[in-house]
């Protein structure tokens, strides 16, 4: 080969080599922000029941299958609910025995592969939990928003907001005590969740363009009376919380706000995604500035809604050192720097947005002893 055709050659090669890399890098950036509403995350590992009996079932030993607390339990066509490992039970040792809380649809056989979920309830507030309720539909910048309104006797609202791998199903976890203290509570789908617009781009971008919807549903809790809120979010919705906490027209209302399991670092939480889906770790800087080029400066958006001096009303944020998808190194320096609006409660061994499941009871009392004052 002459001197020339090889230069060309390997030019060439060179060139393609690095747009393949740009491509690879811009599908996972893709990957880890595109909406899987839900969707197990990315990273929890499939169980396998073994066996099943009356109030039990037996499933394959994993730190994921001995954690603390109660789960929703699921696979395709199937939703059932397990409470705590059962240590008194004869077992093998390569397999773990917890409490069969219910089966709420699908069968629930030896041999089905599982995966734990945070979301115990399916359906309605009035089909899972008893409570009356109306389907409202909340007008937003991309369209309808659909949006469950559990009536209360207060004036104090509380909007709920889902994240990442869920619906609005998942704050039924909460609804059923809201609904005890007589708060109205309005648990609102956004942009990209079933029966809600789509975004334009067909991403999710942690928060920053979702926190539209959540200042739509603020404004349409004004309308209707309420003269304070508290908003209450989980994952994304915590960063969206904080985002119109401090930039909608309306934050004057906002009186608190409850934030689990918090995505209050963009580039941590996207690299996080991308890793857990598998993206090669060459790759992942490319692809946090693929998905940063593709959704704008979201990172520097959030990092000033979270800022210490951004926050204006106390703030209970649940988080723990097991979070994969959001470090909580940020929420305890969110903590430490404003521990005169700030009260963290740290959990151990429960995995993103999965706060409430470790300890419903201690989750619940801290939570009202937060909301007292403020209602």
């Amino acid at each position: 080969m002459r001197p020339a055709t090889a230069a060309t050659t390997a030019a060439t090669t060179v060139v393609a080599l690095g747009a393949a890399t740009l491509a690879a890098a811009r599908y996972a950036g893709g990957a880890a922000l595109r909406p899987r509403p839900n969707n197990p995350l990315p990273g929890e590992p499939r169980l396998t029941v073994h066996a099943t009996g009356p109030g039990r079932v037996t499933l394959s030993r994993t730190l994921a299958s001995l954690r603390p607390g109660v789960y929703g339990l699921e696979a395709p066509g199937l939703h059932a609910v397990v409470g705590p490992v059962l240590d008194d039970v004869p077992h093998a040792p390569d397999s773990v025995v917890r409490r069969l809380e219910r089966v709420q649809h699908g069968l629930l056989d030896a041999g089905c592969r599982v995966r734990l979920t945070p979301r115990l309830h399916t359906g309605t507030p009035s089909s899972a939990l008893g409570l009356a309720h109306q389907s409202v539909d909340v007008p937003g910048e991309l369209g309808p928003l659909p949006a469950w309104y559990v009536p209360g006797a207060r004036t104090t609202w509380v909007i709920t907001v889902h994240g990442l791998g869920t619906t609005r199903e998942h704050p039924l976890n909460l609804l059923g005590f809201l609904a005890a203290h007589r708060l109205p509570v309005l648990d609102v789908a956004y942009r990209g969740d079933p029966g809600a617009p789509r975004p334009a781009d067909g991403l999710g971008h942690l928060g920053d363009s979702e926190w539209r919807d959540l200042d739509a549903a603020l404004r349409y809790a004004v309308l209707h009376g309420a003269r304070r809120v508290i908003l209450y979010g989980w994952s994304t919705g915590a960063a969206m919380a904080l985002h119109a906490a401090s930039r909608s027209g309306h934050r004057d209302v906002v009186c608190g706000l409850v934030l689990d399991s918090p995505v209050l670092d963009w580039e941590a939480t996207v690299r996080a995604l991308a890793t857990a889906r598998r993206v090669p770790a060459g790759l992942l800087p490319l692809a946090v500035r693929a998905a940063r080029g593709r959704t704008g400066r979201h990172a520097d958006l959030l990092a000033e809604a979270a800022h210490p001096d951004a926050l204006r009303v106390p703030a209970l944020i649940y988080h723990g050192p097991d979070d994969h998808i959001a470090p909580w190194d940020t929420s305890r320096a969110l903590a430490d720097r404003r521990p005169d609006l700030v009260t963290l409660r740290p959990v151990s061994r429960a995995p993103h947005a999965a706060m409430w499941n470790a300890d419903p009871d201690r989750y619940e009392e801290s939570l009202r002893r937060f909301l007292v004052p403020l209602v």
